[in-house]
């Protein structure tokens, strides 16, 4: 099993001046602790009620923010958990996706869904079509990254966007491609779109264990129907875990074995309490060996 560290509070002690260090202490603790991957949210407020934090309270630039991330590590994988389609033209996407690709070693997830945040939406100007149209623009972008990244230059046109002349130099470092997410769980649309389109799906724990396990028999089903095979997709998960609340290195160490029995393969962690670095050093003693067999 592989672990990662989502990074989805920027509300350090020492306000605005404390973030950069903080939170360049915090990526390379987790880079020594032996962390697969790290990830940030694309959101431009926060998430209402997130470790009970206001919609006002910091937040940074997903794509900027894991270009720091990149020049200050060397081993674990760097990518958005989940990349807002609504946000960006779906060209220039490409581009900045490439771009961390280069930039880390080859070290970039292209992590994407179809927006769910729509006060978010609305409070900066950003139109947020309906759900329909929402994945449409969802699929068009998948289409464009697969048909664009194996090549210098091509077109694309679809039904919510065009890129008569869009190229691809240089290429990504990673082969075929930086690896493709898609985050959610919609059985139909979403589920489906990852059996057709990525190489990896995320499914948050909120949902339930349950719907978890229930998720991951419909990819199945959907890899079958597309001649898939379900092996080749990575099976990724994302939970919140609080060392300073509930939460212990034991019960940990279950969970994670309770998302290995299901059949995923790397779970990814939010800690509220992660500033305080002791957490990212327990898993490193503790948690990161425990699971790595499972």
């Amino acid at each position: 099993m592989h672990i990662g560290l989502q990074i989805p509070s920027f509300k350090y002690p020492g306000g605005t001046t404390a973030i950069r260090p903080k939170l360049k202490e915090i990526v390379s603790t987790a880079e020594e602790a032996g962390f697969y991957s790290i990830w940030v949210m694309d959101h431009y407020y926060q998430i209402k009620g997130l470790f009970g934090e206001s919609y006002t309270d910091p937040m940074l630039e997903a794509y900027t923010t894991l270009g720091y991330l990149a020049g200050l590590t060397e081993k674990a994988y760097l990518g958005v958990l989940v990349t807002g389609v609504i946000y960006r033209h779906p060209a220039v996407l490409m581009k900045m996706v490439t771009t961390l690709d280069i930039l880390s070693g080859g070290r970039a997830y292209f992590g994407i869904g179809a927006a769910w945040y729509e006060d978010e939406a609305k409070g900066n100007g950003i139109p947020y079509p309906s759900t329909a149209e929402r994945f449409e623009q969802l699929e068009e972008s998948l289409k464009l990254a697969k048909a664009l990244w194996p090549v210098d230059e091509t077109s694309f046109a679809g039904k919510h966007f065009s890129a008569p002349a869009i190229t691809n130099n240089p290429r990504p470092l990673s082969q075929p491609h930086p690896r493709i997410m898609i985050g959610g769980t919609g059985p139909n649309k979403t589920l489906r779109m990852v059996a057709q389109y990525a190489d990896a799906c995320n499914i948050g724990d909120w949902v339930g264990a349950g719907i978890m396990q229930k998720s991951l028999d419909t990819l199945k089903h959907h890899c079958e129907t597309l001649g898939r095979d379900y092996a080749t997709v990575e099976k990724t998960s994302l939970c919140t875990v609080n060392l300073s609340g509930d939460d212990t290195t034991g019960s940990i160490i279950r969970r994670v074995q309770e998302l290995a029995g299901m059949g995923f393969t790397h779970a990814i962690f939010n800690m509220p309490d992660v500033y305080k670095i002791t957490p990212l050093e327990a898993f490193a003693k503790e948690i990161i060996p425990a699971t790595a067999a499972f």
